[in-house]
């Protein structure tokens, strides 16, 4: 039976790490600052929205929120962006996706100074991630190293099989776990013999978006099971990518769904605001 690793007990503990460092700036007269952006009335964004500024209430983060109506111009909120740019209280500037279908998401990313771009999905910052020389990374696949870390799982040589190869979590993912000298493969929608290929992973991490796609006789005895995976099945409850039950027999160690990846998510985030404001502001 594997052993849960608790998204919410590592990101408490971060954010016990991350209140610390918010005093010791407040102590030298500096203020971190986020600004989120949300174009619209998409549901699902309103609850990521409200849960960011929650988490930068709780650590000390001020918070600018900026909610703009779904007819909102993209020369509009490329302006917003701009003032957000030269505004010294902001660190950090996160534009809530999707964005309406109207709106160039890549134009937007790529409007926001790499420096306070907490999101890390500026091409500047995206390049950094790649030569294993950053100064932000991407939320989800940081908060998974983070939890590695929290619970001793050594990446040093094991066999990394990624499932999903999105600029968010999949490409990142695998950029990471080769730094930490993982062997890492990358696997799609177009894998052959998917099943064979994940049997060989030590560290397994699933990140396809589609309700328990990983099942048991994927999943070799003893792997690392990371679930990125945030779907509703048919009764509406939420679930991940991964048959938890049954894989949960054969792993070593598995994140369940909720309460494994989600709660770094925004924990990253907050590290990538505070992280800007101490190289930018100190």
């Amino acid at each position: 039976m594997a052993q849960i690793i608790d998204g919410r007990l590592v990101s408490q503990a971060k954010r016990e790490e991350l209140k610390n460092r918010v005093k010791a700036l407040n102590d030298k007269g500096v203020q971190a600052g986020l600004a989120v952006i949300i174009v619209g009335n998409n549901s699902a964004s309103r609850v990521y929205v409200n849960n960011k500024k929650k988490g930068c209430d709780e650590i000390g983060v001020k918070s600018f929120e900026y909610a703009l109506p779904e007819e909102t111009t993209q020369e509009e909120l490329l302006s917003l962006i701009e003032n957000l740019n030269k505004d010294s209280a902001v660190d950090g500037i996160l534009c809530q996706l999707p964005l309406p279908a109207h709106i160039d998401e890549q134009a937007v990313i790529n409007a926001i100074n790499p420096y306070k771009d907490v999101d890390a999905f500026h091409p500047f910052n995206v390049g950094h991630i790649m030569i294993g020389d950053y100064t932000f990374l991407p939320c989800t696949p940081a908060g998974i190293m983070e939890m590695l870390d929290f619970y001793d799982i050594s990446v040093s040589g094991k066999k990394c099989v990624v499932i999903g190869r999105s600029n968010i979590v999949g490409k990142p993912m695998a950029m990471l776990l080769l730094k930490e000298n993982g062997t890492v493969e990358i696997c799609h929608s177009r894998t052959e013999n998917l099943k064979e290929e994940c049997l060989t992973a030590d560290i397994l991490v699933a990140a396809v978006g589609k309700a328990y796609f990983v099942t048991a006789d994927m999943v070799k005895d003893g792997a690392v099971v990371i679930d990125v995976g945030m779907n509703r099945n048919e009764e509406g409850k939420l679930c991940g990518d991964v048959c938890f039950d049954e894989v949960e027999k054969k792993a070593s160690f598995i994140t369940p769904v909720p309460g494994g990846v989600g709660p770094m998510t925004i924990t990253m985030l907050l590290e990538n605001t505070v992280r800007a404001a101490e190289n930018y502001k100190r």
